[in-house]
C-alpha cells in the first residue's frame, strides 16, 4: 500500500517538517518523538515516523525495522522523560488505529504516559 512521505493537510507532517512548534523529546532521520500538548499523564509524549504512515492499518513488512526502532527506543525515552523505573513504575503504550480505534490524527502515533498514578485518562 503506497502513501506518501509527506502530506501537507497533516498536522504531525507539518510537525516533521518544522512549520508548527513542538516540544521535542528525540529526533533521529525516521522517528520525531514530542510532548502531547493535552496530557493525560504526568509523563505523555507520542512518538511518530517521519514517513507520513496513516495507521498501524497501512503496515508491511517493509516497516519492521521502523516499528522495532520505535519500540525499542520507547523504554529509554520514557525513563529519561522521568517515568519511574521497571517494575513499580513504568509506563503505558496505546496506539489508536481508525475510527472505532480512537484514532484521530491518521498519521501512525504512539501515546507513551507514565508517571504517578491516578491520570487523568487511561
Amino acid at each position: 500500500m503506497h502513501h506518501p512521505s509527506h502530506d501537507p493537510e497533516c498536522i504531525f507532517c507539518r510537525i516533521v517538517a518544522g512549520e508548527i512548534p513542538s516540544k521535542k523529546v528525540h529526533e533521529d532521520e525516521h522517528l520525531l518523538a514530542f510532548h502531547d500538548i493535552h496530557p493525560w499523564a504526568p509523563v505523555h509524549f507520542l512518538m511518530i515516523p517521519k514517513a507520513h504512515i496513516p495507521s498501524m492499518a497501512h503496515l508491511g513488512a517493509e516497516h519492521a525495522g521502523l516499528m522495532g526502532h520505535l519500540m525499542t527506543l520507547a523504554p529509554q525515552l520514557a525513563q529519561a522523560q522521568g517515568c519511574n523505573p521497571y517494575p513499580d513504575g513504568g509506563f503505558r503504550m496505546v496506539i489508536n488505529t481508525g475510527a472505532e480505534g480512537g484514532q484521530e490524527v491518521h498519521h501512525l502515533h504512539v501515546h507513551v504516559m507514565g508517571g504517578p498514578r491516578p491520570w487523568s485518562k487511561g
